[in-house]
């Protein structure tokens, strides 16, 4: 099983890297919250891997911190969350804020994670709030991250994500939206971020 790998970053997307070891190219699935942590390519990186392999397919997840990589094999334990709802859990939180949340049953934090429906959030909570505190890197004392939107803001960035959009894209969208109209509604900012979003 590949547990780590370094080498030379070939390709950086939001949630996916190739990454160059010994002349053999790694495509690696990463949270998106990771790529700004990532150097520019051609330079060295390492990551963190978890290898999941499935009858039809081997699929490498890679993290830049110990404690995202150990957090992401506790979050695919919870019945219901495969590999990729959690890679997606992990970009829309850090690991300390996504252990605090879960640890202080906070639904409303998680359920702005797109993907993370109420009863996804509330299994989350249920199967993992006792079993967080001895992760690497994951502090005690973490409180839940609040948003920076607005509660209307971040209903248009779940509008978006429903769209197929990723969350950097979506608050990206919103961020430029927001400065080109004047309304605070949802209808008026979810047709211009709709427009905007790549």
């Amino acid at each position: 099983m590949i547990a780590h790998l370094r080498g030379s970053l070939l390709e950086k997307h939001p949630n996916l890297v190739v990454v160059e070891v010994g002349g053999v190219g790694y495509e690696v699935m990463i949270p998106v919250s990771a790529f700004s942590s990532l150097p520019d390519a051609g330079a060295e990186v390492r990551l963190h891997i978890h290898t999941h392999v499935r009858e039809d397919a081997l699929v490498l997840f890679g993290f830049v911190s110990p404690a995202d990589k150990a957090l992401f094999e506790k979050l695919i334990t919870v019945s219901g969350v495969g590999p990729k709802l959690a890679i997606t859990t992990l970009g829309g939180l850090t690991a300390p804020d996504l252990a605090a949340a879960i640890k202080s049953n906070a639904l409303d934090v998680l359920t702005r994670i797109p993907g993370v429906g109420k009863k996804t959030a509330e299994r989350l909570v249920l199967e993992l709030r006792d079993k967080l505190d001895l992760l690497p890197g994951v502090s005690k004392t973490a409180s839940p991250v609040k948003s920076a939107f607005s509660e209307t803001e971040e209903d248009v960035i779940s509008a978006l994500s429903n769209f197929g959009a990723t969350r950097a894209a979506a608050e990206a969208a919103l961020g430029k939206a927001r400065s080109a109209t004047e309304s605070n509604e949802f209808d008026a900012l979810f047709r211009r971020a709709l427009k905007l979003v790549r």
